[in-house]
């Protein structure tokens, strides 16, 4: 169960490139036609033993289903399709631009290099998916994101662009306003039994696990909403094209997902050496930060997130001047009191 970081990378032998909407784009087709993710012909295989490895000693993954999420996406669905059916889709590719400025960041996780946690690690953690954060992993999460340097092929960035440009076209609106960052913000040490490199990245691994998450939920948004025949009516081919560019992103994010899930996981089963000389359960240390992590991501942000938002559709409704519309808008609500302008 030890790979190199070239296995790791490696490709599967592709029948036909990835070309959509006129990109070339990583990833490529089978002989029958389906999408196969890019560096996945071991990555897949080496996360699925390695998997078995945890259960086999008797842990379980944390459940890192949407469902921890707790809220749903704003405006709804239903929400969505009124408003886009106006002609005012300036929401959706605001959306879709700052997702993909946001993942062309994401090309960042291939310049991490993570410190050895064996060093601090009671078990022999050789076989193990944590052992190979820095043989590939890394790497191909964050060419998946922001693409591989040394390839002209698109990566996630592009295809977002590529997505809001089929269902919206590629000027129609200004640049947003992209945040800083999506992740919690810094805090002081909140796992001060470990040196402070590793707790650096043990705050990585569950930041970016609950964007990925968070990202599950966009997907399915956004896929339900391209495929719907009730929107879009003038470019139904262009949105069909755009969900299903959704799901590629869709089905190449499932690796990341899955590994930073075993990642924290693996982590959470294993005895950790402390600074001061003692040992303590890796449970121990990360469940409190999980805890503050999915409130963050599922509460805190999501709150902040519809606030702003709600400024934005108040001044729309003021601009549209259609009471009628914004009743209608507010009775599609799948929460009143969060969501109701």
């Amino acid at each position: 169960m030890i790979y190199t970081k070239e296995e790791i990378l490696s490709d599967h032998e592709y029948a036909q490139p990835n070309e959509m909407a006129g990109y070339l784009l990583h990833g490529g087709l089978n002989e029958e036609g389906d999408y196969i993710s890019p560096r996945t012909r071991i990555r897949w295989t080496a996360v699925n033993q390695w998997t078995q490895i945890l259960n086999d000693r008797g842990h379980e993954l944390l459940d890192c289903s949407v469902e921890i999420l707790k809220h749903d996406n704003f405006p709804s669905l239903n929400q969505a399709k009124l408003l886009l059916n106006q002609g005012e889709g300036q929401f959706l590719w605001n959306s879709l631009t700052i997702t993909g400025i946001i993942e062309a960041r994401g090309r960042a996780l291939a310049e991490i290099e993570a410190p050895n946690f064996q060093d601090i690690i009671v078990e022999d953690i050789s076989d193990t998916c944590l052992a190979h954060m820095n043989k590939g992993l890394f790497i191909a999460h964050g060419f998946d994101e922001g693409g591989d340097p040394d390839s002209d092929q698109g990566a996630h960035d592009q295809m977002w662009f590529a997505a809001r440009d089929l269902l919206l076209g590629k000027d129609a609106y200004p640049i947003p306003e992209v945040p800083e960052s999506i992740g919690r913000p810094a805090q002081e040490r909140e796992m001060p039994d470990l040196p402070i490199e590793h707790e650096g990245i043990l705050n990585l691994l569950l930041d970016v696990l609950m964007i990925e998450i968070r990202a599950e939920s966009f997907f399915s948004y956004c896929m339900n909403l391209a495929k719907s025949d009730d929107v879009f009516i003038d470019r139904r081919e262009d949105a069909l094209l755009a969900g299903e560019m959704v799901s590629r992103i869709r089905q190449d994010e499932a690796i990341h997902v899955a590994y930073l899930n075993l990642l924290v996981s693996e982590l959470r089963s294993f005895t950790f050496k402390t600074v001061d000389g003692l040992e303590k359960k890796g449970s121990e240390i990360i469940d409190p930060l999980w805890k503050k992590m999915v409130q963050w991501h599922g509460e805190e942000v999501h709150r902040e997130s519809v606030a702003i938002r709600s400024e934005e559709f108040v001044k729309l409704f003021d601009k549209i001047d259609n009471s009628n519309l914004r009743n209608e808008f507010n009775s599609l609500s799948t929460n009143s009191e969060l969501y109701s302008i």
